[in-house]
C-alpha cells in the first residue's frame, strides 16, 4: 500500500508584477448582505497592509454597502443559505434574519472585526479606493450624496475597465 503525496499548489510569483510597479487588486461588490459585504472588505483590507494597490467597484445589491442610508443596517438572510446547514422551513420562520443577523454581527464584533461603515472608513484611509457603477446608481436613483463619503465617484463599467486594467480581479 501506498501513502498519497499531499496535493500542493505551485505558489505564484507576482515578482515581474511588482517591476512594473506594484501589484493592483480589484473587488467588485455585486451583493449587499451582511455576509457579502466582509469577504470584500477583508480581502481588500489584507491587501492594503501588503501595499497592493486596492479598487472596490460596487454595483447592483453592492450599492448597500455604501449606501449612508444601509451600510450600518445589513442583513445576514439564512433563508435558502445551504451553509447554515438548517432547513428552509426554520429559516423561513418570522424573525429569523433578525435573529440570524445578531448572531453574525456578534461573531464579527468578538473577533475585534469593525462593522461595515467603520471597515469602509480603514479601507478610505488606508488608501483604497471606492467606486459606485454608473448604471446601478441611475436604476437606483441615487446620488454621489447618497453614498459613503470616501467613495471617488459614480463611474460606468467601461470607465472602471481602463482603471482595473492589469488587476488581479475577483467578483463577490
Amino acid at each position: 500500500m501506498t501513502t498519497a503525496e499531499p496535493m500542493t499548489a505551485p505558489i505564484p510569483s507576482f515578482d515581474d508584477d511588482e517591476e512594473e510597479g506594484g501589484r493592483k487588486l480589484v473587488l467588485i461588490c455585486s451583493k449587499g448582505s451582511l455576509d457579502m459585504a466582509y469577504p470584500g472588505l477583508v480581502l481588500a483590507n489584507a491587501a492594503l497592509g501588503e501595499g497592493i494597490e486596492v479598487h472596490i467597484f460596487f454595483t447592483f445589491w453592492g450599492f448597500e454597502i455604501i449606501n449612508k442610508k444601509t451600510m450600518g443596517e445589513l442583513k445576514f438572510v439564512a433563508l435558502g443559505n445551504p451553509a447554515t446547514h438548517m432547513p428552509n422551513a426554520v429559516m423561513g420562520l418570522p424573525g429569523m434574519t433578525a435573529m440570524s443577523t445578531k448572531m453574525m454581527k456578534k461573531q464579527i464584533a468578538d473577533l475585534d472585526i469593525p462593522e461595515v461603515p467603520e471597515f469602509l472608513d480603514l479601507i478610505h484611509e488606508s488608501g483604497g479606493h471606492l467606486w459606485a457603477c454608473r448604471m446601478s446608481a441611475d436604476m437606483m436613483k441615487l446620488t454621489e450624496d447618497d453614498l459613503y463619503e470616501g467613495v471617488e465617484g459614480i463611474i460606468s463599467a467601461t470607465d472602471f475597465m481602463e482603471l482595473s486594467a492589469g488587476a488581479q480581479t475577483i467578483f463577490i
